[in-house]
C-alpha cells in the first residue's frame, strides 16, 4: 500500500465519522480533533476503521500520534513496514 492509498484511506475513515469532511480539502497538517469537532468517540471510531482496513494495531498509547492526516499517514506506514 503506498503512501497515496494510505492518504485515501485515512480520509475515508474520517469522513465516516465526520461525513462533513468528505467533501473538505483538509490540511494535513491540522489537528483533526479540534479542526473537525471530534469528540473521544469520534476519534475512536476514526481509530477503529483504520485498524479494520489495514489489520494495524494501534495501541492507546500512540492515539496522539494519529492526531492529524499526515501523522496517521505516516504511523500506518511504519507500522506496516513492521509486519
Amino acid at each position: 500500500m503506498t503512501d497515496q492509498d494510505l492518504l485515501a484511506l485515512v480520509r475515508q475513515s474520517l469522513a465516516k465519522v465526520a461525513p462533513e469532511t468528505a467533501t473538505m480539502e483538509i490540511a494535513a497538517d491540522a489537528p483533526l480533533r479540534e479542526e473537525y469537532d471530534l469528540d473521544s468517540m469520534d476519534f475512536l471510531n476514526f481509530i477503529i476503521g483504520l485498524h479494520k482496513a489495514t489489520g494495524v494495531e494501534i495501541p492507546e498509547i500512540d492515539y496522539p500520534k494519529l492526531g492529524t492526516i499526515a501523522g496517521a499517514v505516516a504511523y500506518l506506514a511504519e507500522r506496516r513496514g513492521q509486519t
